[in-house]
């Protein structure tokens, strides 16, 4: 029986190590593969084709969500499971839109962990229990009117651009990360400010920090 190949992407290395080290001890599962950013996590799953991919969300260069995005592109196969300290509603739902498989909080035990791998690899969604509840809320709520999210207007690549401008990176260094011209890059700031009626740098910078795309080290 062939085992589950599992990518951990997280900017923490001892949280990475601590992982896989625990994700050793199960016969049917097998870490081939780490990352420490979203970018080097695209790049990783592109080499060793994993089944499942472990996600953090707030990750330096492309974050969890930015790299959910792409990740649906170039590596479809791959089941995303994130597994973050974030319960936040407005993450939980940016995630099932993208599509991921699974949401699971860095509290949970490791029995939950495992079954959450097995889970979707299975083909399974999974939601920790706390998450659940407020997902089946939401849903029971859905008939109310809510105000559009000024932050789905954007693009994929909108977004990507949007949290790296954000995180104080030059149009030069975007479009190497993001392997596009740098006039792409200048043609998707001036789509951003204009989706989001805001002009200046400073203005985006805050927004990202309001929308939670970009976290402040407090």
């Amino acid at each position: 029986m062939s085992k589950i190949r599992v990518l951990i992407a997280d900017d923490h290395a001892l949280v990475r190590e601590g992982i896989s080290a625990f994700l050793k001890l199960c016969d049917d599962i097998e870490v081939v593969a780490e990352a420490s950013d979203g970018l080097e996590a695209i790049e990783q799953a592109k080499k060793f084709d994993p089944d499942v991919i472990l996600l953090d969300i707030a990750m330096p260069k492309l974050g969890g969500l930015e790299a959910t995005i792409e990740l649906g592109k170039t590596t479809p196969r791959a089941k995303i499971l994130v597994l973050t300290q974030y319960d936040d509603t407005e993450y939980i739902s940016r995630f099932l839109k993208a599509g991921v498989s699974g949401y699971l909080l860095k509290r949970a035990v490791g029995s939950e962990l495992v079954a959450a791998i097995r889970a979707v690899n299975r083909g399974e969604f999974y939601l920790y229990p706390s998450i659940a509840s407020e997902v089946v809320a939401g849903y029971l709520g859905k008939d109310k009117p809510a105000m559009e999210d000024p932050y789905e207007k954007l693009t994929d690549r909108e977004k990507q651009v949007l949290k790296l401008i954000a995180e104080g990176y030059t149009h030069k260094e975007i479009a190497d990360m993001l392997n596009i011209s740098v006039k792409t890059v200048i043609a998707h700031q001036t789509n951003i400010t204009e989706k989001l009626g805001i002009s200046s740098r400073s203005g985006l910078i805050k927004f990202a920090i309001q929308k939670g795309i970009i976290k402040i080290n407090t």
